[in-house]
């Protein structure tokens, strides 16, 4: 099983790879449209719009743990 660098979703299936293609190191969350991975920008919004979909953070909060979230993933790292 391989993890998405950008997002560190699991990837089980071609499904669940960029574009369906399994030598992509990213996921289908993390692609844009053309299959190129996000910027860091992009996914902090997806992200960050993610938690308070599901965890009901407030925006603030939200932004804060994707920054934390996101600084553990090897695409992120500096």
């Amino acid at each position: 099983m391989k993890t998405c660098i950008a997002c560190g979703m699991p990837m089980t299936e071609p499904a669940d790879f960029a574009m369906g293609d399994i030598t992509k190191a990213y996921c289908r969350h993390c692609a844009r449209p053309d299959g190129t991975m996000q910027s860091y920008g992009e996914k902090l919004d997806s992200l960050s719009g993610f938690l308070v979909r599901t965890q009901g953070l407030d925006t603030g909060a939200a932004v804060d743990a994707a920054r934390d979230m996101m600084a553990r993933l090897p695409a992120w790292k500096a």
